[in-house]
């Protein structure tokens, strides 16, 4: 079973599961079945933490951050 992330229509919350191709997901906190498949995050390990951090800058500077929130921008 693939893992997917998901955001609520009806209730913003956003998290993951686990779905079978026969199953229709829903929202764990309300129950709505009106959600929207999100782009899974992918972490690649890197060794050289003044590397990431220039990476993560100019990713900010592009917009291309914008999914996440400061305090995970900042890891």
């Amino acid at each position: 079973m693939p893992l997917y992330a998901y955001r609520c229509d009806a209730c913003e919350a956003e998290f993951e599961l686990l779905v079978r191709s026969s199953d229709t997901p829903e929202c764990p906190a309300c129950k709505s079945q009106k959600l929207t498949q999100q782009v899974a995050r992918i972490c690649k390990e890197i060794k050289y933490p003044a590397i990431a951090k220039s990476w993560r800058r100019a990713a900010a500077a592009g917009g291309d951050l914008s999914n996440f929130s400061k305090a995970e921008r900042k890891l």
